[in-house]
């Protein structure tokens, strides 16, 4: 194989040939390398058409309005995804899956192009399938498993100044880079720079809203799918086919194959993060008022917008939060979101996390709440009643909530003060937990009783960032939130950055533990901070900042000028600009959304992966981000603004995508023997076993577990005899006045411990010939388990005990306790008082 790659070394870009060296590279990885082989095999039109050539790849290469790459040259457009002929896709259950799709027209217009992919057929008859719809019915998301997306494109005219410093050119994402030495320092001009007034795919349009489309000559269209894997999905080799027309004849044909694993994702991320919408601002948008007035249709319908921007975000695996709400009208909008109902299908909801609650809740955010400049008794008193309000509601999905105090204050005392307050209320209040945007080196020793400290970084001294880190991971009533991205501590939110840099955003926040990641807004539509109003964001990529001077190497610049910043979502109406108007109720996602997912989604495979096999997963983490956020450390620790470095990470989709696939064969467990007398082949899926296989009914009067594919957790369990009633879910111990019994667990970090009673285990231990109606104790594998934050909250990853409360598990917080008393390892998290987790059974 043959290609070229553009590297920096020593500050001078140069021009190599390599060769081979894509394919040795994911070998090493443990990625197909099939597309290695088909250098001469060309997809071809299947008729008369004005699109060139079509190609694609999984998203993290963003290609620009003007490139022509496979026309030029059909070879340098592979990639781990596209070998040439087809695309080839691999996720889990419960996973969105993504690739985009690229249509060349180099030399006459392509007219009324429609592209189409409406199912993929799999083993055994099963299928994964999707409907049309039309209008507002593209935000009515049940049975929508493959959704296309037509993107529009912004033009880069400058650098965005808040996502990275410009004195390092090594700090500017690399197709934005001028030539530079050995210290970053770059010469030449904005028109040296690769992006300069380049158009960026950016606007996630639903293709029916599009219709039929033209490509105008000399440009490409990009087209993304978005495949969203459904839990009760068999895994094994699905195949469909992408069917281009123009004109109304077919033009191309291309097949897809997706290969579903056999794990699924959970419903709630393990990269929790938060990110805030602007009532006013999309009402605004959408409505033509900013506030509407209670009782009014266009209140109501208010209500309803931001519930549909609720569901997209979740849909992408992002919580939301707002600006205060009176705990009195609470009910009419955010009980639905905590408590998962509005994410159901009779809400319209379908995919990731069905019936899940939106999992945080901020007080007042940005210092909104109204009783500021109170007393302490009224802090004791609305912070009481806001408690309270959480105790009274059944959220099936733990919701961690605070009071957001202050919005990147100096005023420490101020912060302190508040702090204090609600830690000293002797009611129900003191359970509040309180937040503030603050560095965290800072909130340790200046802030001591906040219990949420969130922090922006760009760069920081290496030991005093440990330091609070490690401060807030070792105290359970503490958490370390990070907000915003800047380079070259992670990727950025800025239009022109690599397209896996959210991806790195997601990555350093499992590598560091960071409880959640907090972006500052996602309908920022009114640039009132910059100064310039309401903006076109259809048409104009700077959103954050002031406008519009010039300079010779930023090109279109101002004060924190910065594209994309503080929008993720774009309005599906504008009433301000009604020629970008497409009249319906609802928002597109920005690609940036997209590509954030994917890094979330990244976690929940590190997560489930570091339960199995935690020294290679830290390995692979390692050999992806070497260093982010303060591991660059400062050039000069007198004034630790800033670090001559270049990022650490690879750039390259392709060496992301071979990580994913490693991890997804840690969770199946591919290096079991095949010699084994029970084994699933990896590729396959087919299982094999020494005897015959007896599947039972979920529905039926027996006592016969469900099938291994019935969407529930799996485990190898056990029947038992029981001195108590014990129900699914609880801690049991051996019984001490009968050791031939159990019973549920009665006191912290007990050594009687056996292990925890099983819902619907995938292997029953079972007497032959006997039909068995005991209780099931699970012995390995996944199970829910009942438990508490009685010894602080449970993250992911944690060794877990039996507590206090009978039958429930708690956290683990001294390793010589839990010597011979572990249940398992937290495979989920649990922030606050009681709940069900997902863990690995690891009794010993």
């Amino acid at each position: 194989m043959k290609a070229n790659l553009t590297v920096t070394s020593k500050g001078l870009l140069v021009r190599v040939v390599v060769m081979g060296w894509l394919v040795a590279l994911l070998g090493l990885w443990g990625m197909p390398t099939s597309f290695s082989s088909s250098m001469g095999v060309i997809a071809q039109a299947a008729g008369p058409t004005n699109i060139a050539r079509i190609w694609a790849n999984e998203g993290g290469d963003k290609v620009t309005r003007d490139e022509l790459r496979a026309t030029a040259n059909p070879s340098s457009v592979l990639n781990s995804v596209w070998d040439g002929t087809t695309i080839s896709l691999f996720g889990a259950r419960n996973e969105v899956v993504a690739f985009n799709l690229v249509l060349e027209v180099p030399t006459t217009t392509a007219t009324n192009v429609n592209v189409s992919l409406t199912s993929f057929a799999g083993p055994g008859g099963a299928s994964l399938t999707t409907t049309s719809a039309s209008g507002n019915g593209v935000f009515n998301f049940v049975g929508r498993n493959i959704e296309l997306f037509y993107l529009t494109y912004l033009e880069i005219k400058g650098l965005s100044l808040l996502a990275y410093e410009h004195y390092d050119e090594r700090h500017i994402p690399a197709r934005c880079r001028r030539p530079y030495d050995s210290n970053g320092v770059g010469t030449g001009t904005w028109n040296d720079r690769p992006c300069h007034n380049k158009y960026y795919p950016e606007i996630a349009v639903p293709l029916e809203l599009q219709g039929p489309f033209i490509i105008s000559a000399g440009t490409n269209q990009s087209i993304w799918g978005d495949i969203y894997i459904p839990k009760n999905l068999p895994a094994g080799q699905y195949a469909g086919t992408i069917t281009v027309s123009e004109n109304s004849v077919t033009a191309w044909q291309i097949p897809i194959k997706l290969r579903v694993r056999n794990f699924t994702l959970p419903d709630i991320p393990s990269a929790k993060t938060m990110v805030f919408y602007s009532h006013e601002n999309i009402d605004d948008r959408y409505l033509g008022v900013a506030y509407p007035n209670p009782g009014t249709p266009e209140y109501t319908k208010s209500l309803q917008l931001a519930d549909t921007h609720f569901q997209l975000a979740h849909r992408h695996k992002i919580s939301l939060i707002d600006d205060y709400t009176p705990i009195a009208q609470l009910g009419e909008a955010w009980v639905a979101r905590l408590n998962g109902s509005l994410f159901t299908q009779v809400k319209g909801y379908d995919g990731v996390g069905i019936g899940v609650g939106n999992n945080v809740y901020s007080i007042g955010t940005y210092g909104s709440w109204p009783w500021q400049g109170g007393t302490q008794s009224q802090m004791q008193s609305n912070t009481d009643a806001w408690v309270n309000w959480f105790d009274s509601q059944p959220f099936g999905a733990s919701t961690e909530y605070f009071l957001y105090l202050i919005d990147e204050s100096s005023n420490y005392p101020q912060t302190e003060q508040w702090a204090q307050w609600i830690n000293s209320n002797p009611g129900p209040g003191q359970r509040l937990m309180s937040m503030a945007t603050i560095d965290a080196p800072t909130a340790m020793t200046s802030t001591p009783s906040l219990d949420i400290a969130a922090s922006t970084l760009g760069v920081g001294i290496t030991s005093q960032w440990q330091s609070a880190d490690d401060h807030y991971a070792g105290k359970p009533d503490k958490r370390f939130f990070l907000y915003n991205g800047s380079r070259p501590a992670t990727g950025s939110f800025a239009i022109e950055d690599e397209g896996v840099a959210l991806r790195v955003l997601a990555w350093a926040q499992y590598k560091k533990k960071i409880d959640r990641w907090f972006y500052w807004e996602s309908t920022y539509y009114d640039n009132f901070q910059g100064g310039t109003g309401q903006t076109n964001v259809f048409q104009k990529a700077q959103t954050f900042g002031g406008c519009c001077s010039s300079d010779s190497s930023l090109g279109e610049t101002g004060w924190n000028y910065t594209n994309g910043d503080g929008v993720l979502f774009f309005p599906g109406t504008d009433t301000r600009f009604p020629g970008e108007s497409y009249g319906v109720d609802g928002p597109f996602a920005s690609i940036r959304l997209k590509l954030w997912r994917r890094g979330i989604q990244d976690v929940d495979y590190l997560t489930m992966a570091a339960a199995i096999n935690p020294t290679l997963t830290a390995q692979i983490v390692n050999q992806m981000i070497p260093k982010v956020v303060w591991e660059y450390g400062v050039s000069d620790p007198n004034d630790p603004t800033w670090v001559r470095t270049d990022i650490s990470w690879s750039i390259n989709p392709d060496v992301w995508e071979a990580a994913r696939a490693q991890l997804a064969d840690i969770i199946e467990g591919a290096s079991l023997a095949s010699a084994a007398l029970f084994r699933v082949d990896r590729q396959s899926g087919n299982v094999y076993a020494d005897g015959a296989y007896f599947c039972g009914s979920v529905g039926g009067s027996g006592a016969v577990p469900p099938c291994f594919n019935a969407n529930v957790a799996a485990d190898i369990a056990e029947h038992i005899d029981a001195s108590e009633r014990l129900e699914d879910g609880d801690v049991v111990e051996i019984d001490p006045a009968n050791s031939k019994n159990y019973r549920k667990a009665q006191t912290p970090y007990s050594r009687w411990v056996a292990g925890v009673v099983s819902s619907h285990p995938g292997v029953v231990m079972a007497t032959k010939n006997r039909v068995d109606t005991r209780v099931s104790l699970a012995l390995a594998g996944w199970v829910l388990v009942k438990a508490t934050t009685e010894n602080g909250p449970i993250r992911p990853g944690d060794l877990l005990v039996s507590s206090s409360r009978s039958g429930y598990a708690m956290r683990c917080t001294d390793i010589k306790l839990c010597e011979g008393a572990i249940i398992g390892k937290a495979l989920e998290s649990l922030v606050s008082r009681e709940g069900s987790v997902m863990i690995l059974v690891m009794s010993h």
